[in-house]
């Protein structure tokens, strides 16, 4: 019997899973990105917790560490999930569309986000989430299949239906290096907006919770 997404019991071998999926992504070369790369950039933070983060791929600091946003985007993120209580290693996992950088910093390709779904389907699996928060357009494309301006699409709740996706909660908000770019936290800005949606991720983060 499946139990709801985020609610199952941990497996046994979880943290042997996700080793093995981090060593299968550094040997892949199913797109040219592998070959590019100084790192793979698997995930950091809780493999348990019940919110995944899924951002579009790694920067160059990502890149040397092999930690997904770790740079002032990352630093900012944590910033901001911290302020409505929750700790990005602590209370989520965090993953990107693509496991290598693609050069200069470019947005993935659609071929090389589909090259790197497997690993991302597989990643959701194990982990589990009840919660998914999609940071920026290229994570909603990657993973919903949906363009548009992050201006109609932030703040809305999805559910996922059929495959890894099944009875999962998604909120897509403004990618970090957008907020960096726009750092008035005037009402109505794109800051304050995303603090609005974390903050309804928190109250669904609870529901969750109190549900079990």
């Amino acid at each position: 019997m499946t139990s709801l997404p985020g609610t199952s019991p941990d497996p046994l071998n979880l943290e042997q899973e996700l080793a093995g999926l981090a060593e299968r992504c550094d040997a892949c070369r199913h797109c040219g990105l592998g070959s590019s790369r100084t790192q793979v950039v698997v995930s950091r933070g809780n493999p348990k917790a019940r919110l995944m983060v899924i951002g579009e791929g790694p920067g160059a600091q990502e890149d040397e560490t092999g930690l997904p946003f770790v740079g002032r985007s990352g630093q900012l993120l944590d910033r901001m999930l911290e302020s409505v209580g929750i700790d990005s290693n602590r209370d989520a996992y965090v993953c990107n569309i693509v496991k290598c950088r693609p050069p200069d910093n470019r947005k993935p390709t659609v071929l090389e986000m589909a090259a790197c779904r497997p690993w991302l389907e597989r990643q959701i699996a194990l982990v589990d989430p009840g919660v998914i928060l999609l940071a920026g357009a290229t994570a909603v494309e990657g993973l919903l299949g949906i363009k548009g301006g992050m201006t109609k699409l932030r703040g809305q709740w999805r559910q996922g239906e059929g495959g890894s996706l099944e009875g999962r909660w998604l909120m897509p908000i403004f990618h970090p290096s957008y907020l960096l770019r726009n750092p008035s936290k005037e009402r109505g800005a794109p800051k304050w907006l995303t603090w609005q949606d974390l903050q309804d991720v928190q109250r669904r983060l609870a529901q969750l919770e109190s549900s079990l």
